[in-house]
């Protein structure tokens, strides 16, 4: 196991009970978890993008709801966390080893987290699940983590989405594979240059010359993020600002959890843009490096498989037990 810190869990309030002491003898959660059941979780952290994890390896379903995992990452009553993720049994069907399934901090469900599938793969290795890679079902498809010897972890994250109406958006195809490349589309009282991407969940990349200048992120986010005039589904935004052919920094608005610390999918998603649009090179296999506000992952899009690889870390932070109220 990496090194952690564990920490004692606090009480409580609204969506969970205190917990006076060890000795509860309140039973442990099962599938359709009531009031007055506990809760064992862990948090984990990749690059400051935090999840709730779950030990649901015996069942086929989330034993929490998507009202009590929104409760449980409130950060000033519960928790905490950008997402409740759940660890569960693999499906009778296809060669898999495990199922992840996540609820954002708003109760919605996506298809795929790539800081997520990292935190998932080394809270399976925690718990004894000692492999090289895992092969997790997901509402995104099949995904691989390896598990590298230098403590990081390599995602599969499977070939991107181009099709526009299947990321989906209702903006105009205007470049090959009917994808939709830095289309030009107003909101917020602004006009974008957007490029959709989807990794089995829909991107809106949007490039600019400065971060901190050219966009005003906690009106323009949001407001992309939930325009269904365009992205139906709701969207992740990026804005992306290119360093070097081979350094790119972005700021994400994720959908269904707002502003977060790092966005694996987003930043596969954005490096494929960036390519498509001829703003970089593709990189070989030290991939290319994507700084956020929580660090810097690296992504190679392989021309040989269409494939993308998304390298990073993932943290134990603390270990807890909650009662459900």
């Amino acid at each position: 196991m990496r090194a952690a810190t564990f920490l004692s869990f606090l009480p409580m309030a609204n969506a969970f009970a205190p917990l006076s002491s060890r000795s509860t003898h309140r039973p442990v959660v099962s599938l359709s978890a009531k009031p007055g059941d506990s809760i064992e979780f862990a948090k984990y952290e990749g690059l400051g993008n935090d999840f709730i994890l779950i030990d649901d390896r015996d069942k086929a379903s989330p034993s929490l709801t998507p009202d009590q995992s929104a409760r449980l990452c409130d950060r000033n009553f519960c928790v905490g966390g950008d997402g409740v993720i759940f660890a569960l049994k693999a499906p009778e069907e296809g060669d898999y080893d495990f199922t992840m399934r996540i609820y954002n901090s708003d109760g919605s469900e996506p298809e795929m987290c790539g800081n997520g599938i990292r935190c998932f793969a080394q809270f399976l290795q925690d718990l004894g699940e000692d492999a090289e890679s895992y092969r997790i079902n997901t509402l995104a498809g099949p995904i691989i983590p390896v598990m590298n010897s230098d403590n990081t972890i390599t995602v599969d994250m499977g070939e991107p989405i181009l099709d526009g109406p299947s990321v989906p958006t209702t903006l105009a195809p205007n470049s090959e594979h009917n994808s939709v490349l830095e289309q030009t589309h107003t909101c917020n009282g602004k006009e974008w240059k957007i490029s959709l991407v989807s990794m089995g969940n829909p991107h809106a990349i949007i490039f600019v010359d400065d971060l901190e200048k050219d966009i005003d992120f906690e009106s323009d986010g949001p407001a992309l993020e939930s325009d269904t005039s365009a992205f139906p589904a709701k969207t992740n935004v990026e804005f992306v600002q290119v360093m070097s052919p081979t350094h790119l920094k972005m700021k994400v608005w994720e959908r269904g959890a707002g502003p977060t610390l790092a966005c694996g999918t987003g930043t596969c998603a954005l490096v494929v843009a960036a390519i498509r649009s001829g703003k970089i090179p593709r990189a070989g296999k030290e991939g290319v490096r994507v700084t956020l506000p929580g660090g810097d992952l690296f992504i190679e899009w392989r021309e040989e498989n269409n494939k993308i690889y998304m390298k990073g870390p993932a943290t134990l932070s603390f270990k807890g037990t909650a009662s459900l109220k």
